[in-house]
């Protein structure tokens, strides 16, 4: 390819940009003396117009004869230096067109960072700004100093709970790719969120849509909820080498979001086993559930699953055989979710305090002036006195068993025993 494309570029450097009349002032002189003893013009050299040749006299009948034997010998000197111009010509369009290629290519690496999404103008790519980590630890704009400590404390909540956790637990693991499906990376902001169900996460992944979308997304609102759900539409940590993985999480701002444990489970509860439109999971959990934990089930609620009671949910939980086979996640705690021991997240928000939290943590991005956290409708939400009154039907001994199941969840993220558990 680049062979044809110097040869190319030698019979353009030929024939546009190089006249008769511009050749090396030696070869011009050889030229010259060459036609003086030849008589006439080299055949492989075009005759120069009149204008531009060399004038004077010409040289005597006797000295021809003198310079006859050197004529071979100029010939090939001759030669010799044409095929040398021809071959620094060929080099010249050969390096020139490398050059060219190698512009073109790395074009093409950098063109995706020229097309960054519009939310990270004023982010963390410009020169000499600071990222969302270091605004942070350090924060230099006044009003988000208050915040910063109220997160440092959370933070520090978490290492304590792991930490008396640590000494007394024997169990002792290493983190694999496969634990790390709940982490979304973005990389435009150098953000790593880890999505917990029921915790907003619908919506926050919306956000994590727009703010990965390089401009094709820009009210999180306009994104139907089952497209924020579909594994392609986001990039997990998961998905990268290890070294990659490492990078990443030394790096970028890690956050995630939390909820009061059982409110959470009772929200889970509501939203799985008792709309009609979650068939699946009624097919899935719901007729394992009534099977095994309901006398006299009738065969349309073993073949449906669709009126799993409270109470019958959890049986199932604290069963030691769920357990072994694992939680699913709309259930599973946080702890075995985002691994909050072996991975050390910069920001803990609460559910509780929602929208002052992820707007404080857009901000710390740098597109809080154009994006704004959805709004959620509160009229819907599971609540402190609703989940009291679902956990009234629950023994005291099932009630031990499930506070035992979420107790690190509980510790790690601040929240005191309900009051109306029976623990006694």
């Amino acid at each position: 390819m680049l062979v044809n494309s110097s040869a190319h570029m030698d019979a353009l450097i030929r024939s546009e940009h190089e006249p008769p009349s511009f050749r090396p002032a030696v070869v011009r002189s050889m030229l010259d003396v060459f036609s003086s003893l030849t008589g006439g013009q080299s055949s492989s050299v075009p005759p120069e117009p009149r204008s531009l040749r060399q004038t004077g006299p010409s040289f005597p009948h006797k000295a021809r004869g003198i310079l006859q034997p050197l004529r071979p010998a100029m010939k090939q000197t001759l030669s010799e230096l044409m095929r040398m111009s021809r071959i620094c010509r060929m080099i010249f369009a050969t390096c020139l067109g490398s050059f060219i290629l190698v512009i073109f290519y790395f074009q093409s690496m950098f063109q995706p960072v020229m097309r960054r999404n519009p939310f990270m103008v004023e982010g963390c790519c410009r020169k000499g700004s600071r990222n969302a980590l270091q605004e942070l630890y350090n924060p230099t704009q006044p009003e988000l100093s208050g915040a910063a400590v109220l997160h440092q404390a959370r933070r520090d909540q978490v290492v304590d709970a792991c930490r008396v956790y640590s000494a007394s637990s024997r169990k002792r693991r290493v983190l694999t790719p496969g634990d790390l499906k709940h982490l979304v990376v973005d990389e435009d902001h150098e953000l790593i969120y880890c999505y917990v169900p029921k915790v907003a996460c619908t919506n926050w992944k919306r956000v994590m849509m727009v703010l990965t979308g390089r401009g094709k997304y820009s009210d999180p609102m306009e994104i139907p909820s089952n497209e924020a759900h579909i594994p392609s539409n986001l990039k997990t940590l998961n998905q990268y080498s290890i070294a990659e993985i490492n990078h990443r999480l030394k790096n970028y701002l890690k956050f995630l979001f939390v909820r009061e444990p059982f409110e959470r489970l009772v929200s889970a509860y509501r939203n799985k086993f008792t709309l009609k439109y979650n068939s699946s999971f009624h097919k899935r959990f719901g007729t394992r559930i009534i099977r095994r934990y309901r006398k006299n089930a009738t065969q349309d609620a073993l073949l449906n699953g669709a009126d799993v009671k409270f109470k019958e949910f959890i049986e199932y939980l604290v069963d030691p055989a769920t357990q072994r086979d694992g939680l699913n996640e709309h259930w599973q705690t946080v702890y075995q979710l985002c691994h909050p021991c072996h991975i050390h997240y910069d920001m803990v928000g609460k559910y509780e305090t929602l929208e002052e939290d992820a707007n404080y943590l857009l901000q710390l991005v740098g597109v809080g002036d154009s994006l704004r956290f959805p709004t959620y409708a509160k009229s819907t939400r599971t609540t402190d006195a609703m989940t009291a009154q679902f956990f009234s039907n629950i023994s005291t001994q099932q009630q031990i068993q499930l506070y035992q199941l979420y107790k690190l969840d509980f510790l790690m993220f601040n929240y005191s025993i309900p009051s109306y558990l029976r623990l006694q």
